[in-house]
């Protein structure tokens, strides 16, 4: 089984700026990842995009054991990523975010006309 081993590397890496080295290693994979899952209606721009916010959202985290958890679980993430161990939907939900979770949208009100209850099994 061909394995990157990006986890055993991401712990041998000096504690000098480790999020920043996992973002360029990110960054770097971008174009390759989008040409392997065919992503092509997803800019490279709007990709990082996506990826600079996820690292945005973890900026506050102070705890260095939990610093290097998430640098880890990133290298290895990006290791599944690039072995194609992910499907085209977990990529498409990390870079454009869930679909479809209101599932208030689906329900009818109680006025609702037979258009309307006959697009609902249409979609």
């Amino acid at each position: 089984m061909t394995s990157l081993q990006l986890g055993k590397i991401a712990r041998e890496i000096p504690l000098h700026n480790r999020p920043a080295r996992l973002y360029k290693c990110i960054m770097r994979e971008v174009p390759r990842v989008l040409m392997i899952y065919d992503l092509m209606n997803i800019s490279r721009a709007d990709a990082k995009k996506a990826i600079r916010d996820h690292f945005y959202h973890n900026k506050d985290v102070k705890d260095q054991r939990v610093q290097d958890m998430l640098v880890e679980k990133g290298y290895i993430d990006l290791e599944d990523t690039l072995l194609q161990h992910k499907q085209k939907t977990h990529l498409m939900v990390l870079l454009e975010g869930p679909i479809g979770t209101d599932f208030n949208d689906k329900r009818l009100g109680a006025n609702a006309s037979e258009e309307e209850q006959f697009h609902r099994w249409v979609q």
